[in-house]
């Protein structure tokens, strides 16, 4: 080990990263990998569904990442879905395990998951929203008694394009959880719903006042989502949304996801819609 990476693996400012590594990679889609990291034994992750990471490689830069895996099945070791859009991410998805990257974190405000307890649970993912929300999805899974019913509507732009097929089947295949999927393009083995993710609340039956909704997706899909969970009768309070987009440094000292007063990466990035309704550009 190097007297580099030991000085790093020692340091504790939130601005220096500890150095984790890489045991599996697998692909999901044709843009999106499934990382699975491990950080030195000392240390744990520690983190809230609905939290993010700053990921680094020495040379090619830093960005922030959602956390995919759950609390509940995260000590040392933890799981990142990153989307090749970038010369970092391009450079990300060229590792290989046995290889190390450096994360800062986790860092912002995750979902209040102890209050959703006793509720219904209405999860709507769009896209590559199911990384960040798997973490969430995963964590009441896992402690199932100590909530209402659970309602999963995913929607993507192919077959394609689905995340975590397999975690999804397995979803759909337990009779306390009811799962949706819809595509925007169909191919030829598609027998599923077609059409944007807001056609699957047509047939959607919700005890209003009993239910939580917490979307995370695409930017242009939260206002016809709000709106529908709003003509559903949910209370703004119980609507929660993540705003992941705009984030950079991680600890609110660039200043470059700020919503008015309101930063996103450490405010947020979750937030009712009760907590954000006067700022015009969050929806």
């Amino acid at each position: 080990m190097t007297t580099l990476l030991k000085e790093t693996l020692q340091h504790s400012s939130i601005y220096v990263p500890t150095i984790a590594r890489i045991t599996a990679v697998r692909d999901l889609t044709e843009l999106e990998k499934l990382f699975t990291l491990e950080l030195p034994h000392h240390y744990s992750l520690s983190h809230r569904p609905g939290q993010f990471v700053e990921v680094s490689l020495m040379g090619v830069g830093e960005a922030p990442i959602s956390i995919t895996s759950s609390p509940s099945r995260t000590n040392s070791v933890f799981e990142l879905c990153i989307r090749r859009v970038g010369n970092l991410t391009n450079a990300l998805h060229q590792l290989q395990p046995g290889q190390f990257v450096g994360i800062r974190g986790p860092f912002g405000r995750g979902f209040p998951f102890e209050r959703f307890r006793g509720k219904d649970l209405l999860f709507v993912p769009g896209g590559l929203g199911l990384a960040p929300l798997r973490s969430l999805i995963n964590e009441v899974l896992d402690d199932r008694g100590k909530y209402g019913r659970i309602t999963i509507l995913y929607g993507a732009r192919s077959p394609q394009d689905l995340l975590f097929r397999e975690e999804l089947a397995e979803w759909q295949a337990r009779a306390d959880v009811d799962v949706q999927v819809t595509v925007d393009r169909p191919d030829d083995t598609w027998g599923g719903n077609i059409g944007v993710i807001t056609t699957l609340f047509k047939n959607l039956h919700l005890h209003a006042r009993n239910t939580v909704a917490v979307v995370v997706g695409p930017p242009v899909m939260y206002r016809f989502v709000l709106m529908e969970l709003l003509g559903k009768g949910i209370s703004e309070g119980n609507i929660w949304f993540s705003f992941e987009r705009r984030m950079k440094c991680g600890v609110g000292k660039c200043g470059h996801c700020q919503l008015q007063h309101i930063y996103t990466c450490q405010d947020g990035p979750s937030f009712s819609y009760a907590d954000i309704k006067h700022l015009e550009e969050a929806l």
